[in-house]
C-alpha cells in the first residue's frame, strides 16, 4: 500500500509541479517566447549537434547521479514526441550502459563501498532469474536509477544482454514522458492536444501496471 502511494504522489506530483508552472508562465506573459515551433527551429538551427549535444549530456547524467526526469522532458518540449522518444531513449540506454561499464572495469571496489548491502539484493536477483530481473527493476523501481545501473555492474550478466533489456523496458515510462511533455507549450497557450492526453494514458499505464504486478507477486 505504501509503494502504490508513493507511486501516485510521484505521478501527481509531476503533474502538478507542470500545472504551476503553466499557470505562472501564462499569468507572468511568458507564454509569447514559449512558442514550440520557434523553439524547435532555433534547435534544428544547429543541425545534426542539436541531438548529439541532447543525447551527450543524458548520457552523462546517470553517471554523475543526476536526475532524468528533466531531460527526458526537455527531450518532449524541444524535439517532439516521436524524436523526442528516440533521442532521449537513446541518451538514457547509453546513461546506462556508460554506469554499467565504469563500475564494472574502471570503479568495481569504489562502487561496491557504495552500495553496501543494496547490492547483495540486486546481485541475488541476477544470480537467480537473469535478464528477467533487469526486465523488473526497470519497470518497477525497488532501488534508485543511478545506483542500479552501477549495481549491474558488479554483477555477472552480460553487457549487451543488460542494455538490450534496460532499453526495452525504460522505452515505455520514457515515451509517456516525452509525449506528455511534448505538448507542455500547448498547455501554455490554452489547447489541450492529443498528445496530452495519449500521454496522460500513458503515464497512467505505467505507474499502474507495475503496481499491479508488484501486488500480484507479493501474494
Amino acid at each position: 500500500m505504501k509503494n502504490r502511494t508513493k507511486s501516485f504522489l510521484k505521478l501527481l506530483s509531476f503533474i502538478g509541479a507542470l500545472t504551476v508552472i503553466g499557470i505562472f508562465v501564462n499569468q507572468t506573459g511568458l507564454r509569447g517566447y514559449l512558442d514550440p515551433e520557434r523553439l524547435q527551429t532555433w534547435v534544428q538551427g544547429f543541425g545534426v549537434l542539436g541531438p548529439l549535444i541532447y543525447v551527450g549530456v543524458f548520457m552523462t547524467a546517470p553517471s554523475l547521479f543526476l536526475p532524468g526526469l528533466p531531460i527526458t522532458v526537455a527531450g518532449g518540449v524541444i524535439f517532439g514526441p516521436i524524436w523526442g522518444t528516440v533521442y532521449a531513449s537513446i541518451g538514457s540506454t547509453l546513461g546506462a550502459g556508460l554506469a554499467f561499464l565504469i563500475s564494472r572495469y574502471f570503479a568495481r571496489q569504489q562502487i561496491s563501498n557504495l552500495l553496501g548491502p543494496k547490492f547483495q539484493a540486486v546481485d541475488k536477483g541476477v544470480e537467480e532469474k537473469g535478464w528477467v530481473y533487469v526486465a523488473i527493476t526497470r519497470l518497477i523501481p525497488i532501488f534508485p536509477y543511478n545506483l542500479l545501473n552501477y549495481a549491474f555492474g558488479l554483477t555477472r550478466i552480460k553487457f549487451f544482454e543488460y542494455l538490450l533489456t534496460s532499453w526495452l523496458c525504460m522505452l515505455p515510462a520514457t515515451a509517456a514522458y516525452v509525449i506528455f511533455s511534448s505538448s507542455l507549450l500547448e498547455i501554455v497557450k490554452g489547447k489541450i492536444s492529443k498528445e496530452l492526453l495519449f500521454g496522460l494514458i500513458l503515464l497512467a499505464l505505467v505507474t499502474i501496471i507495475p503496481m499491479v504486478y508488484r501486488k500480484r507477486a507479493q501474494r
